[in-house]
């Protein structure tokens, strides 16, 4: 994508978030950061609701994680990302390191939490997210820093925690439940 050119549902400039991720941007539907993960919590609700705990510990494939590690998993970057958002609006000037996602997914037992207990830590993150976006001021939004490598501004991190979640629910329809 040239610098310059704008995503047509976002208008983040390319140069808000590494290239790495535009395959999550494209999934967004709002233009509005809060808008698209109020949208989102709404569509995973949906989606958590129909489950039981047996049903959670699925994998399509014995590699792959569980759908309690995938919810997991979203929670973690929901987390970590919110968190670079944070320290690129406190302007931050040091780089940001990256995650290995499987590690963490691998050390925090996901499965041993019942549905119930995931979603109720799901909806929390949801919130502080959605209370710290709120916070934020055009200026802030705006702010930029360097993230595992790419540069980012405060609102690409946003609507890139928003399209990654999108990524991993139209996965868990696609490979994991009959919905």
């Amino acid at each position: 994508m040239a610098q310059s050119e704008e995503n047509s549902v976002v208008h983040l400039q390319s140069d808000e978030y590494g290239e790495y991720y535009t395959r999550y941007i494209r999934l967004l539907e709002y233009s509005d950061i809060e808008v698209q993960l109020q949208e989102n919590l709404k569509s995973a609700m949906t989606l958590f609701g129909t489950l039981d705990d047996k049903k959670a510990l699925y994998r399509y494939e014995p590699s792959k994680w569980s759908v309690k590690e995938v919810l997991g998993h979203v929670m973690d970057t929901e987390r970590i990302f919110t968190y670079r958002a944070l320290a690129l609006a406190r302007g931050e000037k040091e780089p940001l390191a990256g995650y290995d996602h499987n590690q963490y997914v691998s050390e925090a037992g996901f499965d041993r939490f019942s549905v119930d207990e995931l979603i109720e830590q799901y909806k929390n993150t949801r919130s502080s997210t959605l209370s710290l976006f709120q916070s934020f001021d055009e200026k802030e939004l705006l702010k930029r820093g360097v993230v595992n490598g790419s540069n980012f501004t405060v609102r690409g991190l946003g609507f890139v925690v928003a399209g990654h979640e999108l990524h991993h629910l139209n996965i868990l329809r696609d490979r994991y439940l009959d919905l």
